[in-house]
């Protein structure tokens, strides 16, 4: 599908961006909710995730799929937040686990420029978001925006 048709393969690239700009608003939102306001990791994550699912509904459902309007606004945000839930679901403890493992090694490892608390949260989240996306991409693609034709 993405390989052999050059619009699909533009839709991911597209959702790919929008999900670049979700990672940095997700990040910067965890960053300050855990580094500022010493809010657990776990916690900041989340409200971090809400605030980055936001983005890139907006983002995609005005420029990563533009044609996507058979649907009514309040159905395909439902559907949207749905399979983010779901994501949000996996990503939790995928996070709570390589938390922990990584800030760990991080400490065996660690030069002393760098905290590793802020490296182990970080490299978790970033591992977490990776996954996280794969299945939001595909998800979204056959379910929210099943109203747009495959090229």
């Amino acid at each position: 599908m993405i390989l052999s048709n050059s619009q699909e393969r533009a839709r991911f690239i597209k959702f790919a961006i929008v999900g670049s700009i979700g990672a940095i608003v997700d990040f910067g939102i965890f960053n300050l909710l855990s580094g500022v306001f010493n809010i657990t990791a776990v916690v900041a994550q989340i409200f971090s995730f809400l605030a980055a699912v936001t983005s890139n509904f907006l983002w995609n459902r005005f420029w990563t799929y533009p044609d996507s309007r058979s649907k009514p606004l309040q159905q395909q945000m439902l559907q949207f937040l749905i399979v983010n839930a779901i994501g949000l679901a996996i990503r939790t403890p995928l996070f709570t686990g390589l938390e922990v493992l990584l800030i760990h090694e991080w400490e065996i490892l660690s030069p002393n420029f760098l905290s590793p608390t802020f490296v182990g949260h970080n490299s978790a989240l970033a591992i977490a978001v990776i996954v996280v996306m794969l299945w939001n991409y595909f998800i979204n693609r056959f379910w929210t925006y099943n109203d747009v034709k495959f090229g």
